[in-house]
């Protein structure tokens, strides 16, 4: 138990030196560099104590909802070292299937003859496309699917948002979100494993992937916090800005359902539920009225699989009743 204990805790400090991860210094850097752009921009006077107070508010970040973010992510990380090796899909096995899946359909791969440089860019640009398709559709059900709704939930609940929100979510969610990647990444490799052979290779920064990369350095963290950081309306039908992220979380119901895309807008777009950060004043995080009640970790983990549970005991008694009447 002390080496598990030590080994993941070593895991989460390691976050901050991991390019893949968001808390990376890089990242956190280029955020508070961006913040102090922002307040710049928007107070008249200016001293540093004014912008650490601005960037770093004491009514924020030692909230009860922050502080509830810092303990799911120390919390999530334990449950997932724990569960998740036991049952987590891995990349691997599924580039295999999808390669050996082409070629049973189409025969013996002949590799397209192109310059490494020529793979490496399209390799690396449908890995992001992929995974940042994959992430809005999936996001997009949490919303639109009641019962992954009601784990969804979870991270809507936030009524002050910091970078650590991004790791408020429920186990489930995290499940799904682990699934995903290994799927879009799995379908990927053994797309280009087939089509290029098996010499892939990604144009990365730091280890991450260069447009994952451009996306974090472009405050990525921002996007939970309250900093309204904007990109205007040409460049946020492109790019999902922090300022659209936190439109998001507002608490207004309209706004529920909006804005479902991490870096890129065309998604939402595609699916109609883009809103620029031009359309809207003066939102709240959380959700208000429609919030469940996610006050402390164990409410956090339970009460998504009880409503949940209620949800899938409606639907069965509605059914039975149907059939009843029918016969």
């Amino acid at each position: 138990m002390i080496d598990f204990l030590h080994t993941n805790f070593a895991d989460l400090i390691s976050y901050l030196d991991d390019a893949n991860k968001r808390l990376y210094w890089g990242y956190l850097v280029s955020a508070i560099v961006l913040a102090v752009g922002v307040y710049w921009a928007t107070h008249s006077s200016r001293s540093i104590k004014q912008c650490f107070a601005f960037i770093f508010p004491k009514r924020i970040y030692l909230s009860a909802s922050a502080r509830l973010d810092y303990l799911l992510f120390v919390v999530n990380k334990l449950v997932r070292a724990a569960l998740f090796p036991l049952i987590l899909i891995t990349m691997a096995p599924i580039a295999l299937h999808v390669s050996g899946v082409i070629e049973y359909v189409f025969g013996a791969p002949e590799f397209i003859q192109a310059s490494p440089a020529t793979i490496m860019v399209v390799f690396t640009l449908l890995l992001f496309l992929a995974d940042d398709f994959s992430r809005f559709f999936l996001h997009y059900l949490m919303h639109k699917v009641p019962l992954l709704w009601e784990f969804h939930k979870v991270h809507h609940s936030a009524e002050v948002l910091t970078p650590f929100t991004v790791y408020r979510s429920h186990p489930l969610e995290n499940f799904l979100y682990a699934t995903r990647m290994a799927l879009a990444q799995g379908f990927v490799v053994g797309v280009c494993y087939y089509l290029f052979g098996p010499t892939l290779k990604m144009i990365d920064i730091v280890g991450a992937n260069v447009f994952i990369f451009a996306f974090n350095i472009l405050g990525s963290n921002l996007r939970h916090s309250h900093i309204w950081l904007s990109f205007g309306n040409k460049v946020e039908g492109w790019l999902i800005s922090p300022a659209q992220h936190q439109i998001h979380h507002s608490d207004n119901p309209k706004h529920f359902d909006t804005n479902l895309g991490t870096a890129l807008a065309i998604w939402d777009r595609l699916f109609g539920t883009l809103i620029k950060a031009s359309d809207v004043n003066n939102i709240r995080f959380g959700m208000g009225k429609h919030s469940a009640d996610h006050s402390s970790l164990w409410k956090m983990y339970t009460q998504p699989i009880m409503a949940s549970g209620k949800l899938i005991k409606r639907k069965l008694s509605v059914s039975t009743e149907a059939k009843s009447k029918a016969e």
